[in-house]
């Protein structure tokens, strides 16, 4: 199967093919850490390290950059209104990103430089363009010149006199273009020491653009394979990333470009002014949002959407997604039952196992488990289709089900099938482990000490009891009402069992 990607700046699906054969260089805009990250922060993050995972299953040796922005205009006016450092705030905001990404399991980031320990390359960057008569210096600034990429606008299709609405530069000097934009900004006399850098043109510090280039190139080369971000960088960050990169190097900056929808929220009813907004934005913080919900959780509502596609977040799609998830969590718990073995353990998939299939129930179990297999990784080759892959998981989920019932697991100990069936909770793990999913168990809420267990088992036994003498009104309130203290019971062939939501 090949690998497609659709690539924005061609508009269609292009057929996957490094600079480099095996080799992979991708590039991802980080956050500017001036406040702390939201949820739509963690979407790209999700999503690339998910598009890194199954690059490394197919073979490929991935490098993987996300950039962190701590020189910018917004650090300084932010650390100004909390009284403090642009460094200890940029420390602070970016301590917190890295925990809130690694409980959203993106573990797969190679290197996380930051524009402030990369001035040298900056400055490099622009007196190569500044030589190359692509940039000039204003009063300080140094600007790149639009005029001198003839091709400026291809991946966005903008036009360059549309640069003045979407930049972030607050220079100083006159331009010589309307869409010309900074790449040095010479330092103001309010602006704190620790963001002025010596330069050629005198104290100051980078604009926003060049940080990414100066960055991707030390890393990555002068052309990279993939570059990735927000639809909302595509106009004027990755555009501008565009004209001054290959005006500096004459040859393509990315061969292919990615960028992830955004997030949607249903804010309709609350108006910007409304003290509600406020309580509303502070609950899509990361760390806020860490606290009520698994990383396992918010990784699996990314990723349940095709990563073009915006990102609907609300209340009622997170109760759809726990839903969802929760399928997986108890076919695993159902599993283990009849197994008696823990499926986060590890063991053998049906690729291994399915040479020991006898019945024609057995063999058509793995072929269906097989089958929902490679569609899985025909919606992952489709340009990283992780919904329709997790579509193909939640098949599987429904074959291992009528599997279990079928040769009734539970009560009926033969070997053969019970290993077919740990095969196949093996295979789906090991897809989902593609996604970043189901490597480890779910954590359990805390509830006290045995104690509470304990209790647990006495009621599960007076509702065992009313329910044999036909008490069924009294097994329902006691079913009822631990519900509503959100504790769920099970019963099953083996018996009653419980947990906590």
């Amino acid at each position: 199967m090949s690998l497609k990607i659709f690539n924005t700046l061609t508009q269609r699906n292009e057929l996957f093919e490094p600079v480099t054969p095996g080799k992979v260089g991708m590039y991802v805009c980080g956050p500017t850490v001036y406040k702390p990250s939201h949820i739509g922060h963690a979407v790209g993050p999700i999503i690339f390290d998910a598009v890194k995972r199954y690059l490394v299953y197919k073979g490929y040796d991935v490098t993987w950059v996300v950039n962190i922005t701590d020189v910018d205009d917004k650090l300084i006016t932010e650390a100004q209104a909390q009284g403090c450092s642009v460094t200890q705030l940029a420390g602070r905001v970016t301590a917190s990103y890295l925990d809130a990404m690694d409980q959203l399991g993106v573990h797969g980031i190679d290197y996380m430089p930051k524009a402030s320990e990369h001035i040298g390359e900056i400055i490099s960057l622009c007196e190569r363009l500044v030589a190359k008569n692509a940039a000039y210096v204003s009063g300080g600034d140094v600007y790149f010149d639009v005029s001198a990429d003839d091709d400026y606008g291809k991946l966005s299709g903008r036009r360059t006199e549309d640069q003045q609405a979407g930049g972030r530069e607050l220079a100083s000097g006159d331009k010589r273009n309307p869409g010309d934009f900074a790449l040095w900004k010479a330092a103001k006399p309010d602006e704190p020491l620790e963001v002025q850098f010596d330069s050629p043109w005198g104290r100051g510090r980078p604009g926003w653009h060049i940080e990414c280039s100066a960055m991707s190139v030390k890393y990555l080369g002068e052309t990279l394979d993939i570059h990735g971000g927000g639809m909302d960088l595509v106009f004027p960050h990755h555009e501008n990333e565009i004209a001054q990169s290959e005006t500096c190097f004459d040859k393509p900056f990315a061969k292919y470009w990615m960028h992830n929808g955004l997030t949607r929220f249903n804010t309709k009813k609350i108006a910007k002014s409304d003290p509600e907004m406020r309580k509303f934005m502070d609950e899509l913080v990361l760390g806020n949002l860490l606290s009520k919900y698994t990383g396992e959780l918010l990784r699996f509502l990314v990723l349940s959407t095709q990563y073009r596609r915006p990102i609907e977040f609300s209340d009622e799609e997170l109760a759809a997604k726990k839903k969802g998830l929760e399928a997986f969590y108890r076919l695993f718990r159902r599993v283990e039952r009849a197994c008696g073995r823990d499926p986060y353990a590890g063991g053998e998939t049906l690729d291994e196992l399915h040479g020991s299939a006898e019945t024609d129930r057995e063999q058509e179990f793995v072929r269906e488990c097989l089958d929902h297999r490679v569609r899985f990784l025909e919606a992952m080759d489709d340009d990283f289709n992780t919904g329709g892959a997790i579509g193909a998981l939640f098949e599987i989920v429904t074959a291992m089900n009528r599997f279990i019932d079928a040769q009734r697991l539970e009560t009926d100990k033969a070997e053969r099938p019970r290993a077919l069936a740990m095969g196949a909770v093996q295979t789906l793990r090991s897809l989902g482990g593609l996604l970043g999913l189901f490597e480890k168990p779910p954590a359990l809420p805390s509830l006290g000490h045995g104690l509470v267990d304990d209790l647990m088992q006495v009621l599960i036994a007076v509702r065992a009891e009313a329910r044999k003498d036909k008490q069924y009104a009294l097994a329902d309130m006691v079913r009822d009402q631990l519900g509503g203290l959100g504790i769920h019971m099970e019963d099953r062939p083996d018996g009653t069992t419980w947990r906590k939501a």
